[in-house]
């Protein structure tokens, strides 16, 4: 009973009540003025559906007042865009003509209803000087006053219905055009796109700076020598001020809309993180050839985060061995290669979601990585067309 009841008490059904009745008050005023036309409002009603902005206020009024509890639900399948083709045009003109056909049954439901009610109290009560009555009792009698209930009922369950039915409709008719849903589609793409994004920027600038502290901290501690102390505390806050810049970068992004790419590290500044690595102790043997300063800065900056990524594994997985970098641009495209010696009986780093970031970047490039075990080595190898 109570699950009956429920819609009787939700602000959503008077508000859909007082969307349905405004048509008929439009009708009312002109029936007012002329009877002899009854016409006029749907055709008016059509030359406005014609009008781009009339789409935009009729969706917005539907998300007000069919659809205000509902956020992202129905909300969402009504557009408070304008009227962009000659189909939203037509379905904002059959959208208008649904809203006075609806307006018509609902001034029958909320008028004849309750007079009909009326009608049966009086009949019940014996009082027959009701005019125009809509029912015509020729006795009166008592048992009338037990169907004075069933109109209201009735009355209450049809415009529930009659506002469930017209906020279906406006999902239809006013709900988003092809070119809308694909237009929000490539946004929501782009968010998620740079969501991740964010993310893998996040995990590898930080990544990689805590590795190069734990490893510097923990080879101070066993090497117990001032000197080394000294340098390892100097790499540990070149680092960090390092990964403090990236971190600015990034979290840029979410300070501003259009943030310019053109501020994050690219290729040119691999040196900074050689000379990282090997202030953690790994013997880093770089070789690069080709022009870098051609690589385009999508390719360059990704190609960045790759040798990061590569070089922070190293560290944290295998700690002080020989590295071998190899970078190349060369053919229209650029090779990455990072090599260092798989120590017996330890599990490669392939698991986590560095190395799957790798491959990530790889193919939204166009271009492949290949992660794992090669003679003996862990290999990271990867290559990226310019083009």
């Amino acid at each position: 009973m109570i699950r009956l009841l429920r819609p009787l008490v939700r602000g959503t059904t008077y508000s859909r009540l007082l969307h349905l009745w405004m048509p008929i008050m439009a009708i009312s005023v002109w029936l007012f003025i002329d009877m002899t036309r009854p016409w006029v409002p749907p055709l008016v009603a059509a030359l406005l559906g014609l009008v781009p902005a009339v789409r935009r206020g009729e969706g917005i009024q539907a998300r007000l007042l069919l659809a205000r509890e509902d956020r992202g639900g129905a909300q969402a399948d009504i557009s408070v865009e304008p009227s962009a083709t000659w189909r939203d045009r037509l379905r904002t003109v059959l959208w208008l003509q649904a809203r006075l056909l609806f307006g018509m049954a609902t001034g029958v439901v909320t008028v004849w209803l309750p007079m009909l009610a009326v009608d049966l109290a009086a009949s019940a009560h014996g009082d027959m000087s009701v005019g125009n009555p809509v029912v015509d009792v020729s006795e009166p009698h008592w048992a009338y006053a037990l169907l004075v209930p069933v109109p209201l009922v009735v009355m209450a369950a049809l415009v529930v219905a009659l506002g469930e039915l017209i906020t279906a409709v406006a999902g239809r008719l006013l709900g988003p055009s092809p070119a809308e849903r694909l237009a929000a589609l490539e946004e929501r793409t782009e968010q998620l796109l740079e969501r991740n994004r964010i993310a893998r920027e996040l995990h590898d600038s930080i990544g990689h700076a805590l590795t190069v502290a734990v490893v510097q901290a923990g080879a101070a501690r066993a090497a117990g020598d001032p000197e080394f102390t000294e340098r390892a505390l100097g790499a540990i806050e070149e680092t960090g001020r390092a990964a403090l810049e990236d971190l600015e970068r990034v979290l840029g992004v979410l300070r501003e809309e259009r943030r310019p790419a053109a501020g994050r590290p690219t290729l040119a500044e691999a040196d900074r993180l050689l000379d990282s690595a090997r202030a953690s102790g790994a013997k880093v043997d770089a070789e690069v050839t080709g022009p870098l300063e051609t690589v385009p800065g999508p390719v360059s900056r990704e190609g960045y985060r790759m040798l990061q990524e590569s070089l922070t594994n190293v560290l944290r997985h295998a700690g002080s061995v020989p590295v071998r970098v190899r970078i190349a641009v060369e053919e229209g495209a650029l090779g990455l290669e990072v090599r260092n010696p798989l120590a017996a009986g330890a599990p490669g780093p392939g698991r986590g979601s560095g190395l799957r970031g790798i491959r990530e970047r790889a193919v939204l490039l166009g271009g492949r990585a290949r992660t794992g075990p090669d003679a003996g080595d862990w290999q990271v190898r990867v290559e990226l067309p310019l083009s």
